[in-house]
């Protein structure tokens, strides 16, 4: 009885490494929506430049709610060093193909985590991850949505604008 007491982790140790390495993605998610917002901010596109506050407010959330998950589950959660973000891009357009490109990333690695999960039958870590796994459909519809207005408008200064006044307004599942 007292060896299952000892037992500190409940996650083996290459799922928690998985985590650890999502945790580091979220964070660079984070850094460079940041980086997006402030390059939207310096060219006029208010609306995009609040959406991606506000992504990189969400991505440190999910960062953090697999941080604790982590801790609460006896591993050993790391703080993660994040990189320089892009902070430059020809275009808006070129600003949302990067957060969509991101996205999926950021998808695979999750769709990787619930993978390695039933492999390893870790039951309670696979439940976790569904909050990840829905909330990536609905990142990537989002982007992919904004990313249909530069295709049915065009890239002119007033389509711009039109594009940028509508960013705030997309969401799934409405």
């Amino acid at each position: 009885m007292k060896d299952l007491l000892r037992q500190r982790v409940a996650v083996q140790d290459s799922i928690i490494k998985k985590l650890n390495n999502q945790v580091k993605l979220e964070a660079q998610a984070s850094a460079a929506y940041l980086a997006m917002a402030a390059w939207c901010d310096q060219n006029a596109y208010d609306h995009s430049a609040k959406f991606f506050y506000e992504q990189s407010s969400e991505e440190r959330e999910h960062m953090m709610k697999l941080f604790h998950y982590i801790s609460d589950m006896g591993g050993i959660a790391v703080s993660p060093a994040v990189a320089g973000s892009q902070s430059e891009f020809s275009s808006l357009k070129e600003v949302f193909e990067t957060a969509l490109e991101n996205e999926i990333n950021v998808t695979e690695s999750i769709n990787q985590i619930v993978s390695d999960c039933r492999k390893n039958n870790d039951f309670a870590t696979e439940n976790f991850m569904q909050w990840f796994v829905k909330e990536q459909v609905e990142e990537e519809f989002v982007i992919r949505r904004i990313l249909d207005y530069f295709e049915m408008l065009g890239e002119d200064p007033k389509s711009l604008l039109m594009i940028d006044e509508r960013v705030g307004g997309v969401s799934y599942g409405e």
